[in-house]
């Protein structure tokens, strides 16, 4: 896998090194109390990843949702590039700082295993793990291919297959080298930024194949301009909109694995900030809004906490590294 991955070392360091400049890495004066309590203050979420797509989605629901939890105003920044390095680089460089928070997800413990990136989720201050985000195999409505297996018999002819990924690390680099492991097979490979850009390039016919998440692309198979050949996923999605979608498992290709989704606080800040968010989260969890937000993007709800997350990130790193390593 590591051969195919564009290594983003040089831009993700520069960018670190120019975050650092712009930050002091100290917690704003006024954001701890006399009596050591947390007050947030000018909060940032960051998305590491362009607007549009399943983690901009994502970010910008949390922070509405801890806005409502909390009373602070959280201001969302895309800060895309190097498949998420550059997002995660500059939030490197808020060491200490309670107010920055990051929408995180699988890319937080690529990275660290396919390129030369200065952080892993050891870095960083783990909040809260929203839940499990399957993906789907997509492809355009007219396309030839009706089901996966018609999309492997193709990767083996003597065209080949052009998949999009989001991002050279991404969850769809890890599915799709997954299937070829288990099928073995090979894709030729296209790189975008964000899901988004994955639909136009499917729209576009600049790639045949896609992986999505369904919050990126159910208005698409909607219109039938995109057809969904297969579920990533262990079971059938029980949510009416993709009910009739076949899982890659029915199709005879051994595969499943979710993207999570979550938030992080930068490294190095207070105990006290760390509580308050995973309060907040807590809080959160119990709303309305987390349900619609869960139910809306057609994902799992699987919410952990703290400690509990730090060890669910462990055990998925080991997870991935097996997966990268091969």
């Amino acid at each position: 896998m590591k051969s195919r991955i564009t290594t983003v070392a040089i831009s993700a360091v520069a960018i670190a090194a120019l975050a650092a400049c712009s930050s002091t890495g100290a917690t704003p004066a006024g954001s701890e109390g006399a009596e050591g309590a947390f007050a947030p203050t000018d909060v940032r979420m960051i998305v590491p990843f362009a607007a549009g797509g399943g983690s901009d989605v994502s970010g910008r629901a949390i922070a509405s949702g801890l806005e409502d939890a909390t009373g602070a105003t959280i201001t969302t920044e895309n800060r895309e590039g190097g498949s998420g390095a550059v997002g995660y680089s500059h939030f490197l460089a808020q060491e200490g700082n309670g107010n920055y928070l990051l929408a995180a997800e699988t890319a937080l413990l690529a990275l660290p295993l396919t390129t030369d990136v200065e952080f892993n989720y050891e870095s960083f201050t783990p909040i809260m793990k929203l839940g499990d985000d399957y993906t789907l195999v997509v492809v355009p409505g007219d396309s030839e291919f009706q089901t996966c297996t018609d999309v492997v018999d193709a990767a083996r002819g003597d065209d080949g297959v052009v998949v999009a990924v989001s991002g050279a690390v991404s969850l769809d680099e890890v599915v799709f080298t997954l299937i070829e492991q288990d099928q073995d097979i090979e894709f030729d490979r296209v790189p975008f930024e964000g899901g988004s850009e994955v639909i136009a390039g499917l729209l576009g016919g600049t790639v045949e194949v896609g992986s999505l998440n369904p919050s990126e692309v159910l208005g698409q198979l909607e219109s039938g301009d995109l057809r969904a050949v297969c579920a990533l996923s262990a079971d059938r999605y029980e949510y009416e909109e993709l009910a009739d979608v076949p899982t890659a498992v029915e199709q005879g290709i051994d595969v499943a694995f979710a993207q999570w989704r979550g938030f992080i606080a930068p490294g190095g800040i207070s105990d006290e900030a760390r509580q308050y968010w995973i309060d907040a989260a807590e809080d959160y969890v119990a709303s309305e809004e987390y349900t619609a937000y869960i139910e809306d993007n057609l994902m799992q709800a699987n919410a952990l906490y703290g400690d509990e997350f730090v060890e669910y990130l462990a055990q998925n790193s080991a997870d991935l590294e097996a997966v990268v390593s091969q």
